[in-house]
């Protein structure tokens, strides 16, 4: 039997990252993956979307050339090729975290991991021990009763971005991130969407006016938005596929080539092994205390598994703190009020802290500043108007309590309200804080000036 220090079952960002990271504190590590290194993120989620939204992004710009002033004929899109770089990119992400596995001599098992009790994993009929098993197995595409997926018709995430052949028309189920990121795609590719979500919004987690604007602009590319409905049949043995939508109105039938379910995730925590050693669970995800240790000593969970919000850069800081406290080391608990969520449709979606309506409902009396991107300067020149920055503070003690983007490239720049709020900045230091001129940043100095009524530019 191997013996390792650390065993971590599942490579995606917070496995490959969580491994990386013990065998810089010394420890003993091997992965245990069962297809790609790299999980899902990196092979099916969050790269590959983002090639085949840069391509998305490149289509539009020719589209639009004569508002730059230049001209363009002959150009058309390649479906085939545009999934092709989307792949490519994937699979050379994935050969780079091959590569960081042997730089820090890290022991890669292929294979389906299941736990056993006594610190143990077995992985196709041969055991491996650890003093510390992590378990980061990540999660799927959630199948609905009422929308089972049959991978040809109706579709999740990993079909969306490999198919054969570009839809004429789609239906995309939810309008989370998953559904929104497609439905842009899949629109300025050619392909005539609707989205179907069951909650009055889109992009339900976000601030009401963030959601407001999503819709607007997706109206505007053509984009059909039904909010307050519900697919509750589909019927798939014509040659394409018809949704009964239940409306406020009433029932609506709807037809199409292909029907998107993005409608969440479920977390890959069957047949490893679970109920085998004990490990506690509540619905679906595993239960862990604040440095991702379950009820059973020795084993760990981390990720998509956990209660904790299921993005990528989440699982990575779990995975560190928790081999950071095996290690020893002195660690604060993740402040989870305090994670970015970015959204890469666009215009582009980036949040972190409250809403404007969550601070009201927690009793704050707040200042609200907005300044949108038509004042911008460099948006202007840039031709991405869409969108604005929004900023909430609580007025008694200047304390910044959440910070709100759509627009072109605001993925980018919400890492400015984490740091500031990290920091307990307030809204008087960030307004003292000189941003460069003309960048798209300065919008966030801008709406806080105007949250405190020193706005200049609008």
């Amino acid at each position: 039997m191997s013996k390792y220090d650390i065993i971590v079952l599942g490579s995606g960002p917070g496995g490959y990252v969580t491994a990386i990271r013990a065998s810089q504190l010394g420890f003993k590590t091997a992965v245990i993956e069962k297809e790609n290194l790299g999980g899902v993120c990196l092979n099916w989620g969050c790269i590959p979307t983002k090639a085949l939204l840069k391509s998305a992004q490149v289509f539009d710009y020719l589209k639009h050339a004569e508002d730059y002033g230049l001209s363009v004929k002959g150009f058309d899109k390649d479906f085939d090729a545009v999934v092709k770089r989307s792949r490519g990119v994937a699979d050379g992400m994935s050969k780079g975290v091959q590569f960081l596995m042997k730089k820090n001599k890290i022991d890669v098992i292929e294979g389906f991991g299941k736990l056993k009790a006594g610190k143990k994993v077995d992985v196709n009929g041969k055991e491996y021990s650890a003093n510390h098993i992590i378990i980061a197995t990540g999660a799927r595409s959630r199948e609905l009763p009422s929308l089972p997926q049959d991978g040809k018709k109706v579709i999740g995430y990993r079909e969306a971005m490999s198919l054969k052949e570009q839809p004429k028309k789609m239906i995309v189920v939810g309008s989370g991130a998953i559904g929104v990121e497609f439905a842009y795609f899949y629109n300025s590719m050619g392909t005539e969407v609707t989205i179907v979500e069951y909650l009055p919004n889109v992009v339900p987690v976000e601030d009401e006016d963030v959601s407001k604007q999503l819709e607007k602009s997706f109206k505007k590319s053509g984009i059909n938005i039904m909010t307050s409905s519900e697919v509750t049949k589909v019927d798939t043995s014509g040659k394409g596929v018809k949704a009964t939508v239940k409306t406020a109105k009433g029932e609506e039938t709807l037809e199409a080539d292909i029907i998107l379910s993005a409608v969440g995730i479920k977390s890959n925590i069957e047949n490893i092994g679970l109920e085998d050693v004990g490990i506690a669970v509540d619905r679906d995800k595993i239960l862990v205390n604040d440095y991702y240790q379950t009820n059973i000593p020795g084993y760990y969970a981390i990720g998509d598994v956990t209660p904790g919000q299921a993005l990528a850069h989440v699982a990575s800081a779990e995975g560190i703190l928790c081999v950071e406290k095996i290690a020893g080391q002195h660690v604060e608990a993740l402040d989870y009020g305090n994670i970015p969520g970015c959204t890469y449709c666009y215009p582009e979606i980036a949040s972190v802290g409250l809403t404007e309506k969550q601070a009201k409902e927690k009793g704050y009396d707040i200042k609200v500043g907005k300044f949108p991107f038509s004042a911008s300067g460099k948006a202007s020149a840039s031709g991405a108007k869409d969108g604005f920055v929004k900023v909430i503070f609580d007025a008694k003690y200047g304390e910044w309590l959440g910070c709100h983007m759509i627009g072109a490239g605001v993925t980018d720049m919400i890492a400015e309200a984490v740091l500031g709020r990290k920091l307990e900045t307030t809204g008087h230091e960030v307004l003292k804080a000189v941003h460069p001129h003309p960048t798209m940043s300065e919008a966030v100095m801008e709406a806080v000036a105007d949250a405190y009524g020193e706005v200049i530019h609008l």
